[in-house]
């Protein structure tokens, strides 16, 4: 559907291929050094940030949908729920700050950029339409760190995923509600699901084990000699596989030096097998077993 929609709305049918590929995948790589801003089309814009929002998306919840034949399993979905709110409110504080700062001529050019560059970035897709790091202010950082979130649970995306954030929300809601009342039993939430405290227990390690090798990565590529801002984007945009980055890695990696390639590459695998099925092949025990 994504390569016959990119096709009638006007790419050759080799770019509709290779598009339609890597929209879907969140894989972001295009035909064209200036990714998506080479059509400078609204309605491929349009088409584009429809299907990455559905690669952003559980695909067990497009099979659920699609087996009931309807738009339920959507509006049921807390995760679902907090992925489209992120983007949607990201999105309109985007266009808002884009717009009031007269960076592009109209309000609705304004909201387009904002919200192609947004889903493409929270759902680790990396297409691009303009210059991004140009943008006032704290947008360009905001679009980097918004990849941290990431796309759904089951989904091509990639980030630390939408889920993980929400029981992190819960159990600091739950916590502060311990310190009113020490001796409730406050269980952590998900919808009408009850979370059992081994799940929990195993997304605070996640998180945890996350950001001690991004520091200890991050301080890998500043010693290679990676200004700040590229050390952090380039790292954030590998963990996360996203692509576009700040300072020297807004457009590829080619002034990074070797070294700092190799700690980027060691990121992506990291951010792709989500951490621990990396560690585990590098854990004793798992030899020992």
């Amino acid at each position: 559907a994504c390569i016959a929609a990119y096709w009638a709305a006007g790419m050759s049918a080799f770019d509709a291929i290779c598009h339609g590929l890597t929209t879907l995948s969140t894989g972001g790589y295009s035909t064209h050094d200036a990714s998506m801003g080479w059509f400078a089309s609204p309605l491929i814009e349009a088409i584009a940030v429809f299907f990455m929002f559905l690669g952003g998306v559980n695909f067990t919840l497009h099979f659920v949908a699609f087996r009931s034949r309807g738009l339920g399993p959507y509006r049921r979905d807390p995760e679902f729920q907090a992925y489209a709110a992120i983007l949607a409110i990201v999105s309109v504080i985007g266009g808002t700050l884009l717009f009031a700062s007269n960076s592009y001529g109209t309000a609705g050019e304004s909201y387009r950029q904002a919200t192609f560059h947004f889903v493409s970035f929270m759902t680790s897709t990396g297409y691009t339409a303009t210059a991004f790091d140009r943008w006032p202010g704290a947008l360009p950082l905001t679009l980097i760190l918004i990849s941290f979130i990431g796309g759904c649970a089951g989904s091509t995306g990639g980030g630390m995923k939408v889920v993980r954030w929400l029981l992190l929300y819960n159990q600091g809601v739950r916590e502060v509600k311990r310190l009113v009342h020490p001796a409730a039993e406050i269980p952590v939430r998900l919808g009408a699901a009850v979370i059992p405290q081994r799940v929990i227990d195993a997304v605070w390690g996640f998180c945890v084990t996350y950001i001690i090798l991004f520091g200890l990565m991050l301080l890998l590529l500043v010693g290679s000699g990676l200004d700040q801002v590229t050390a952090f984007s380039a790292l954030a945009t590998s963990i996360n596989n996203m692509g576009p980055g700040l300072g020297l890695v807004v457009a590829d990696f080619t002034q990074v030096n070797d070294f700092a390639k190799w700690v980027c590459t060691i990121a992506m695998l990291v951010g792709r097998l989500e951490v621990f099925t990396l560690l585990v092949l590098v854990s004793p025990v798992f030899w020992r077993s």
